[in-house]
């Protein structure tokens, strides 16, 4: 995905910065308003419980799973068509799982529209970083990869609301009307730039190998089914043996970016298993209601979505490795405190540590994703942007699955939490050195 006018000034797009943010929010936040409303899919289609928890499963397999073939495939297309694509199968899909009248039409959909997502994982990071001069790269990033978790976060609460006044259906729909404005704006502000190539047997071999993999891998985390682990290494090992895998290789290979790819899923995992662990603790053992745990961990994406514009500025201005460092730094800080906490949580002494820890995720986001793409050779932007949202996205699932294996090692429910929290904060801890700047750089 090359830039159409290499070598030439142009003015700066903030429009576009912004489609990428809000498309960004819109396909974080699917990965989670869903669950919600499982119940109520559940009686509506007339299936069971299992059968509903594949609304879920059809979006994230296929985003997870086709997030590298995707980002291999993108570097030798046209950004625009593929925006444009993307975009409206996304929102037709949403329309037609909203309007499924059984479970089977509805899964297609989901699964329909966990590809498109897959692209528009992959292309936000890229319109952010192409739509404005090197000087504010970093800024046009933390759009992104600031709004992008805050969807993930918001989503129970935005799909709590909306089911409660227009039913299951509203959660599909509500995301339309954010892409059809993307879609106007990128339509007007986009360049034409080539078209949309099919990807040949090899790369759909390749696919096939990465995605059965990754699969198996993200249905043993999220299942709990951790016999299907070893069954993901073979195709994973057979497609890095082969071509499909060159590409991904050669950016993880550019000196600090493996690092900085572990450290987008150490904190990952580790913002993922507190967030599990604070809301399940807060009200199962401290008797808080709905409404006041809500408050209490709308601290992480306050603080979150406040630093974000902030770490792109300071960015610019001193470098990304700094401030992604410091943003790590600030997240551990704040889950290391939420860990001596008593079996007597206080919501006013959670939130303010919550609230920590998201000023250092919003940080961290921007700088970080910044510093993989502006490293990353210029041809290979797109399979950099798919690496650093896989590492994301499994960092995600991986939190909460460790934070359930974590409990019961301490033999009360204070101890699970506790001992839960800490694996969670060294899991913070760990991105603060692979932040840090590798040898080559203090060579």
């Amino acid at each position: 995905m090359s830039d159409p006018q290499p070598g030439r000034t142009r003015e700066d797009q903030w429009p576009l910065v912004a489609v990428s943010g809000l498309l960004s929010f819109v396909a974080m936040l699917d990965m989670n308003i869903v669950n919600v409303a499982l119940a109520d899919i559940a009686d509506g289609l007339h299936v069971s419980a299992a059968s509903a928890q594949w609304a879920v499963l059809g979006y994230q397999l296929p985003v997870v799973a086709l997030l590298l073939p995707v980002g291999r495939w993108l570097d030798g297309v046209g950004l625009r068509p593929a925006l444009l694509t993307a975009t409206t199968g996304f929102a037709l899909f949403s329309a037609l799982a909203a309007a499924a009248p059984s479970a089977g039409w509805l899964i297609a959909a989901r699964f329909v529209q966990g590809a498109c997502g897959a692209v528009l994982f992959v292309l936000m990071p890229v319109l952010a970083i192409r739509s404005v001069r090197p000087q504010l790269r970093a800024r046009a990033m933390s759009v992104p990869a600031t709004l992008g978790p805050l969807g993930a976060v918001t989503g129970p609460a935005v799909g709590g609301l909306l089911l409660d006044h227009w039913g299951w259906q509203a959660i599909f729909l509500v995301k339309i009307p954010f892409c059809v404005l993307a879609l106007v704006v990128a339509w007007r502000a986009l360049p034409r730039d080539g078209g949309l190539t099919a990807p040949d047997r090899r790369s759909l071999t390749d696919a096939a190998l990465v995605a059965t993999g990754v699969t198996l891998l993200l249905l043993s985390l999220t299942l709990g089914a951790w016999w299907l682990a070893p069954a993901a290494l073979p195709p994973l090992w057979m497609w890095l043996r082969g071509p499909g895998a060159r590409p991904l290789i050669g950016v993880l290979h550019v000196p600090g970016l493996l690092r900085a790819h572990s450290a987008v899923l150490a904190l990952a995992a580790g913002f993922a298993a507190m967030h599990y662990v604070v809301a399940l603790h807060l009200q199962r053992e401290d008797g808080a209601s709905a409404t006041t745990t809500g408050l209490t961990v709308l601290a992480f994406p306050l603080g979150m979505g406040l630093a974000g514009p902030l770490g792109g500025r300071l960015a610019d201005r001193y470098g990304p490795r700094p401030v992604a460092l410091t943003g790590a730094a600030l997240t551990a800080a704040g889950l290391l405190l939420l860990v001596p906490l008593g079996d007597g949580w206080s919501p006013p002494d959670v939130a303010w540590r919550l609230a920590l820890a998201g000023v250092g995720m919003g940080l961290n986001g921007g700088p970080t994703q910044a510093l993989v793409m502006g490293a990353a050779p210029p041809h290979r932007t797109a399979t950099a942007g798919s690496a650093v949202q896989l590492a994301r996205t499994l960092g995600f699932t991986l939190g909460p699955a460790l934070a359930t294996a974590a409990f019961g090692l301490a033999g009360s429910e204070a101890n699970d939490a506790r001992a839960a929290l800490a694996l969670a904060a060294t899991a913070a801890c760990l991105a603060v050195p692979l932040l840090s700047a590798p040898r080559e750089g203090r060579r």
